[in-house]
């Protein structure tokens, strides 16, 4: 498992890249609608940000929701003409078992593969699924990166401005779980690294 100094430097503004506006997340929701959830999350995108103080550029792409997949050369169309050989892209892993991550996944190691940036790629459902040791999953490729604390509480306040997926919906449950919420806020980040045995 790596470590900081496995992280890439560079000198470019942070740019966050929206694929989707989550609208697909509450099905048959009685509380929610998709264009009411296209709405809030643009508020909760917003205070996130603000939480998160650091000055990152927004690119929405407005991709559906669950079906990124299907808008694959879509998405690898849009990606290139936003992002730039000496870049690090982060993204979500590849095999991650949601279907939106892991179209963002393979979109971005394409273009990597293309255009030359550094790419790492972040497991979030993975963490639901693969137990350690799992065969399934690279965990030699997974690097660590503590985060300092101040950075952990930015990220508790940015988490805390996403209510509608954190919170209950009616009878049903959040979106997040609590065990996702608590792997948020971990102590450090995961990121699974270019392979370059």
């Amino acid at each position: 498992m790596g470590g900081p100094a496995d992280v890439p430097e560079t000198d470019r503004q942070p740019l966050l890249i929206g694929v989707t506006d989550g609208e697909g997340s509450h099905p048959d929701s009685t509380r929610w609608t998709p264009m009411e959830l296209v709405r809030q999350r643009a508020c909760e995108r917003a205070r996130g940000l603000t939480a998160l103080g650091s000055g990152v550029s927004l690119r929405l792409l407005r991709l559906p929701d669950g079906q990124v997949a299907q808008r694959e050369a879509e998405l690898v169309q849009k990606l290139s003409s936003l992002l730039r050989p000496d870049d690090l892209v982060v993204t979500t892993w590849r095999l991650d078992g949601h279907p939106d991550h892991e179209a963002c996944g393979r979109a971005c190691a394409v273009l990597a593969q293309r255009m030359g940036f550094r790419l790492l790629e972040m497991p979030v459902w993975m963490w639901h699924w693969a137990s350690p040791g799992d065969p399934r999953v690279p965990w030699h490729r997974l690097m660590q990166l503590p985060l300092p604390e101040a950075v952990r509480q930015r990220k508790q306040a940015a988490l805390q401005a996403h209510r509608s997926q954190i919170e209950p919906d009616d009878e049903r449950p959040s979106v997040l779980p609590p065990t996702a919420t608590e792997r948020v806020l971990r102590p450090s980040e995961f990121f699974f690294r270019e392979d370059t045995a």
